[in-house]
């Protein structure tokens, strides 16, 4: 063998942000290989960011395990993870800082049109729920904290059953037709 093929190429490490060391990778053949940590310091970090890439992943319901492991590190693991459960939560937020910039300048909106707005902003997951709440007689009065308030109740049911919409389709059928009333679905 010459001296050329037994050298060890070392690959500058990024300082990580917030905590988080990235895993260095080289593609040899086309196949990505681990590059051990050398020092204490990077393998310090290594830990700390398995820790913290475990912690999240372990938080997570099972059937949601495999969609995130993907990730191979905690930040961006941490900002699929805002990006898929915290929708209603940011829709929410938004919604509430661009009222509170056009109540600064004078606009008033009525209650119900702000209502309608946050129900038509949610993601197609919330359909059933925007349904029900678009048809009930209270959207008119309701606040905006409230009617949140009442959709974040439903949120673990949204995430788990975004897949299977065949029985809550039913379920809103049968909350809608007990109200008595006339709905308009469409």
């Amino acid at each position: 063998m010459d001296s050329q093929s037994t050298q060890t190429i070392k690959l500058p490490i990024l300082q990580p942000e917030n905590g988080n060391a990235p895993i260095v990778t080289k593609a040899v053949d086309g196949k990505e290989i681990v590059i051990p940590p050398t020092s204490v310091e990077e393998k310090a970090q290594r830990r700390t960011e398995l820790k913290a890439r475990s912690s999240l992943l372990m938080a997570l319901p099972n059937e949601h395990q495999l969609k995130f492991n993907s990730y191979k590190d905690a930040k961006t693991l941490m900002q699929a993870i805002k990006n898929r459960f915290g929708v209603i939560k940011q829709t929410y937020e938004r919604l509430q800082k661009l009222i509170s910039q056009l109540e600064m300048h004078g606009e008033v909106i009525p209650q119900e049109d702000i209502n309608q707005k946050f129900l038509r902003s949610l993601s197609q997951e919330w359909t059933m729920h925007t349904i029900v709440w678009r048809n009930k007689l209270e959207i008119e009065t309701l606040t905006l904290d409230d009617l949140f308030n009442n959709l974040k109740a439903y949120e673990s049911e949204v995430k788990g059953t975004s897949s299977s919409t065949t029985n809550s389709h039913n379920v809103a059928f049968l909350s809608l037709s007990s109200t008595n009333k006339a709905v308009n679905t469409c």
